[in-house]
């Protein structure tokens, strides 16, 4: 009995946040809460580089251990043999790309890709994640979505799709785990003042900052929230955004 326990606490000891998309910006400001609290990181994305930057910075703030995997995230081979062997506590998809409309309209592989990269190989890691971390006992798994997937506008109509595919996947996955001990979070942020807005004219208070979303994200996981608005105003400007009538909406320039 007692070598059965020793096992157990093993176990337990050993599980692992993991971090996919960890060179993002919103991601890697997560990771840096999360090496202040001594957490054990698992940090996955395409960039050698940039990873090994991102974990050295974690060991330094006090991480318990780092360790970095770098491959194609929208590849299902990487995806299954990563997942197949962590034990996730917590696991935040965090990868993605903001989508160009104009190229997508005028480009089947742009927009083949860019589906492909911010729906379908979401929907396989968290897929992937939520049963890994069924495997280990159960923990919490969280997506990136955003409010532009709750309706769909002219000026991102594939990005807002993406996003839409995956809010609604979460949905699914959330009420199909809740028994299995695995909690399922969708994190919809507004606008972010991040690389990947670079191009983007920042204005006014709509804009956050990736600390500020990180920090609502482990809020999030700490408090078990299903759906979380980030910041919160978003979720009645998006209630409004939702009940305009479709023959109004669809003339809108925004």
């Amino acid at each position: 009995m007692s070598g059965k326990m020793a096992s157990n606490r093993t176990t337990a000891a050993a599980r692992e946040i993991v971090v996919i998309g960890a060179t993002s910006a919103v991601a890697q400001a997560a990771i840096r809460l999360w090496a202040a609290r001594g957490a054990a990181l698992v940090l996955v994305g395409r960039n050698r580089d940039a990873l090994d930057r991102v974990a050295a910075d974690a060991r330094v703030r006090g991480a318990a251990s780092v360790s970095t995997h770098a491959g194609d995230l929208a590849d299902v081979v990487f995806i299954e043999s990563l997942c197949g062997t962590t034990t996730p506590v917590v696991a935040l998809v965090a990868h993605g790309s903001l989508t160009d409309s104009g190229p997508a309209e005028t480009s089947a592989e742009y927009l083949d890709y860019e589906l492909t990269l911010n729906f379908v190989s979401a929907a396989q890691w968290m897929q992937r994640l939520a049963l890994a971390s069924e495997r280990a006992g159960g923990g919490t798994v969280v997506a990136i979505s955003s409010v532009a997937g709750d309706r769909g506008r002219g000026s991102n109509h594939a990005y807002g799709a993406a996003k839409a595919g995956l809010t609604a996947f979460c949905s699914g996955l959330r009420a199909r785990m809740s028994a299995r001990g695995v909690h399922v979070i969708t994190v919809k942020p507004g606008f972010i003042d991040s690389p990947m807005t670079a191009h983007i004219a920042k204005k006014g208070a709509l804009w956050a900052t990736p600390e500020a979303i990180a920090e609502g994200i482990l809020k999030a996981i700490d408090k078990r929230r299903d759906v979380v608005y980030l910041p919160g105003f978003w979720a009645l400007i998006m209630l409004i955004i939702k009940h305009v009538p479709e023959g109004i909406f669809k003339r809108l320039k925004f």
